[in-house]
């Protein structure tokens, strides 16, 4: 579903504010990103009960019931969970990991809220959700039919979003500071063979464990197993590697200041690595693509950054490399940076080239 509109977590809100009520919704995106949390809020948010069904567990009795005889005559008797007299929100959660079989019994209550002789309460609301076949999960084609009884819209992971309701829900304090530094390992896509992948679920899930072990009982050894079991194994590296930054008070804040120097020890390679991940990071966040559009404050941090380089390059050239490197979805630091660090540090220039 390629073509469906990619919406954040805020716009889906009110998308599902404004057409769920007329129409049924189907919201597509890959696992953990939030979609079931956000429809039982949304249910919350209009005052009604979020009925969740999972289309992977369902059989087509599970939505049109079983018959009964009553006066000779067979009548179909829907689920308890389903015949509710009070308007409800029904999710029907993985509905495209379901049967073709289980997919015709939605038809009628997709497109007209109703099951057999049964028919929601007036103001009931429908919405489906489901992964896409890209995303290693199980899934099976919808049919046209069912495709075209629905509005499709995308769901995408947003960190400014996602840390917005972190600072809220009480998520532990290392996750949040942790992708505050690198929003961009909020989520990454699944592997097909079986990996842990980062998803705002697996961030959500190391921050319960987190606290489950309490400032004492916390330590290195604690926070990488818990770290290689959940999120992506590059992103569990540098998740353990900011910890350890944190015991041993590096702060990226105050090397950009130049009040701390980068850590030279050899046995803090994997911190030294993981502040020039976020210093990268930081700059390309924080400087802007049009040079006329660099204030004050980014023309400033450019000129810290190329001490920081030159401090850096001293340390390690490969390190200092990394900062200033293309990665292969084409991101990079602004170009006319890069003609500052060509004039100033044409060394490392030379050794990207």
């Amino acid at each position: 579903m390629q073509a469906a509109k990619s919406l954040i977590p805020s716009e889906l809100t009110e998308f599902l504010l404004n057409v769920a009520p007329v129409r049924p919704v189907f919201i597509w995106g890959p696992p953990g990103i939030g979609k079931s949390a956000l429809v039982e809020a949304f249910a919350g948010s209009v005052g009604m009960d979020c009925v969740s069904l999972l289309g992977s567990q369902l059989a087509p009795e599970d939505i049109i019931g079983v018959p009964r005889i009553e006066e000779g005559i067979s009548r179909f008797c829907p689920p308890a969970q389903i015949a509710r007299s009070a308007p409800y929100c029904l999710f029907l959660d993985e509905l495209n990991a379901c049967s073709q079989e289980v997919q015709k019994a939605f038809y009628s209550l997709i497109n007209d809220r109703r099951i057999g002789e049964f028919e929601l309460p007036e103001g009931s609301i429908v919405v489906g959700a489901g992964n896409r076949a890209q995303d290693a999960a199980i899934v099976k084609p919808i049919s046209s039919a069912l495709i075209n009884r629905m509005a499709h819209v995308q769901l995408h992971a947003d960190p400014r979003d996602w840390l917005k309701w972190a600072g809220m829900a009480g998520i532990h304090p290392l996750v949040i500071d942790y992708i505050h530094l690198r929003p961009d390992h909020l989520w990454s896509k699944p592997q097909k063979h079986e990996e842990p992948f980062s998803t705002p679920r697996s961030w959500h899930i190391l921050s319960d464990a987190l606290r489950s072990y309490g400032d004492e009982g916390l330590s290195e050894h604690a926070v990488g197993t818990l770290a290689c079991g959940l999120i992506t194994p590059a992103h569990a590296q540098q998740f353990v590697a900011f910890y350890r930054q944190r015991l041993r008070a590096f702060d990226m804040n105050a090397i950009l200041k130049g009040e701390i120097g980068w850590p030279e020890k050899p046995e803090e390679r994997d911190i030294l690595y993981f502040l020039v991940q976020s210093f990268r990071a930081q700059l390309i966040k924080e400087l802007p693509q049009d040079p006329k559009k660099a204030g004050r404050e980014a023309k400033a941090m450019a000129l810290s950054a190329k001490d920081r380089l030159m401090q850096l390059s001293r340390i390690s050239l490969e390190m200092a490399q990394l900062v200033v490197a293309e990665e292969e979805d084409g991101t990079a630091l602004p170009d006319w940076f890069m003609v500052e660090i060509a004039r100033d540090l044409p060394r490392l220039v030379a050794r990207r080239g």
